[in-house]
């Protein structure tokens, strides 16, 4: 039953805001009682933190199972970039920016973890770009890593981009696409053109 709780109150987070679902609604989805939700997690806060730290480990999991298939480092970024938002229901509440609002302490712990992940994920990725001869040799990795991390993060405030006027999906892309020419050598930008005309179909 806590996996069903967990599955449940992560689906209805991501869809509709950690703020907007209580106890009740999810009572109501899963037609059992607050009494049985609360058997399994003392209080909302500590079943928002389960919920997020199980939705990491899931996307930072299938992460590493992509970095394993050895694609080059381009289609890689798409590929990470198409599993994280199938994950996260194109985050259609902005689940990041109301986890940071409502639950401060949850969202830097994950922040923290995600940052770790991000930092080693995507440094092996600029080192395998510059190895293969796709992005520029003379890159700053450690720069190139930290701050592509951080244009990811901003993407996610809603007080800089709010989304009556982007929607994450495009925001993802165009800031992937933004990236990618930033480092990217004249065949990486070959690769890029043809990933891109591909989206397109």
């Amino acid at each position: 039953m806590k996996e069903k709780i967990l599955d449940t109150a992560t689906e209805l987070f991501l869809n509709l805001g950690f703020k907007s679902v209580t106890m009740d609604d999810l009572a109501e989805e899963l037609g059992i009682s607050k009494k049985t939700i609360y058997s399994h997690f003392k209080n909302k806060p500590e079943l928002v933190k389960e919920c997020t730290l199980g939705l990491f480990h899931k996307i930072a999991h299938g992460i590493d199972c992509i970095c394993k298939e050895d694609k080059n480092p381009i289609e890689e970024l798409y590929e990470i970039k198409r599993f994280a938002l199938l994950n996260l229901k194109n985050e259609k509440s902005s689940p990041q920016y109301q986890l940071k609002k409502y639950y401060p302490q949850i969202y830097a712990t994950l922040h923290k973890k995600q940052f770790e992940l991000f930092k080693d994920c995507v440094r092996i990725n600029i080192l395998k770009g510059m190895e293969q001869g796709i992005y520029r040799g003379n890159l700053d990795v450690d720069f190139v890593t930290r701050i592509y991390f951080a244009g990811m993060t901003s993407l996610k405030d809603e007080a800089i981009f709010p989304r009556s006027q982007f929607a994450i999906l495009e925001l993802m892309d165009n800031y992937l696409e933004y990236h990618l020419r930033g480092i990217a050598t004249p065949e990486g930008r070959n690769i890029l053109k043809t990933i891109l005309i591909s989206n397109q179909d």
